[in-house]
């Protein structure tokens, strides 16, 4: 009996991080939602949620943004400074930058 109720609790416990980490409604948990960042429309406050963007960071970045007529591919944060190699490499695949429409096409 006792082995029974020393399994029963292990898989119990074993069970319990996919009970707390499942959503609702079969969302994925916001940690893992697959939007991005677009680095050409972003405010600082949006900036800010990326891993190791504080607030000086991120107003470099919209300085760059706006000095350099937007971004055009998502290296160019490598421009930035206090962004390196690595700093990059963790938002890399947090942030886009997809061109901005045409005003005169609309494209």
């Amino acid at each position: 009996m006792r082995t029974q109720t020393l399994l029963a609790f292990v898989l119990a416990v074993l069970m319990t991080p996919a009970v707390v980490l499942a959503s609702p409604q079969g969302q994925e948990p916001a940690a893992v939602q697959k939007t991005t960042i677009n680095l050409n429309t972003a405010t600082i406050d949006q900036l800010m949620t990326l891993p190791g963007i504080g607030q000086k960071t991120a107003e470099r970045i919209l300085e760059y943004r706006t000095k350099s007529g937007g971004f055009k591919k998502i290296e160019e944060l490598m421009n930035v400074k206090g962004i390196g190699e690595k700093s990059f490499l963790k938002i890399k695949p947090l942030v886009s930058a997809p061109p901005k429409p045409d005003k005169a096409t609309g494209d």
